[in-house]
């Protein structure tokens, strides 16, 4: 009498197989977070008429503080060459505290203007790092009309809900408390459009 051996097929039951993938991307997209970076916040002005001509620059030229920046990423402040950006914050101090003590430099606080242009083949980082020291010299020159640090200004000035005292602060601060609520100390910032000549 011959035996019949039947042996079962080795196989691995792929049934499931679906549903334990399936499962694992939900845990993967549900426990994964994604970087909130915010950019670099800018209001832009509006984009202007083609049909209207562009207006005309009223400034005194010594109101204004030009900062310079070629695609090598070479300082030139003021027309001289500069290699330490460290030291921007505290030229633009002078430059804007000055109130027409020295004839070089800016008239008040509310006519200084501080110019910066790239070039496009400039690097982010030391575009960053020149806007980091000119919203370091606001921050510091508002603080100290408050009795504050320019860190401790920044953290009021991105405090979402400001409590009366707070508001007041800000307000002082940026020269905001006279009877008809215009900032008599402005953060006057020109960004100008790169020039092409590199990258």
């Amino acid at each position: 009498m011959a035996r019949s051996t039947l042996r079962g097929k080795n196989e691995i039951n792929a049934g499931s197989m679906a549903d334990i993938a399936f499962l694992l991307l939900i845990f993967f997209l549900v426990t994964t977070t994604f970087p909130n970076d915010r950019g670099i916040l800018f209001t832009l002005p509006p984009k202007a008429d083609p049909n209207r001509p562009p207006p005309d620059v009223t400034k005194n030229d010594r109101n204004i503080f030009k900062i310079l920046v070629n695609s090598a990423d070479l300082l030139l402040v003021e027309n001289e060459p500069l290699e330490d950006v460290s030291l921007i914050k505290d030229m633009v101090k002078e430059f804007v505290l000055n109130n027409g003590r020295n004839p070089t430099l800016s008239d008040n606080p509310k006519e200084a203007v501080v110019s910066f242009k790239t070039d496009r083949g400039s690097s982010y980082e030391i575009f960053i790092n020149i806007l980091d020291q000119l919203d370091g010299a606001y921050n510091e020159m508002y603080g100290e009309r408050v009795g504050m640090t320019g860190a401790q200004f920044r953290e009021l000035r991105n405090t979402p809900n400001k409590t009366p005292e707070q508001r007041n602060q800000y307000n002082t601060a940026r020269g905001k408390d006279g009877p008809d609520g215009k900032v008599t100390f402005p953060k006057n910032i020109s960004i100008a459009e790169p020039s092409k000549v590199g990258g």
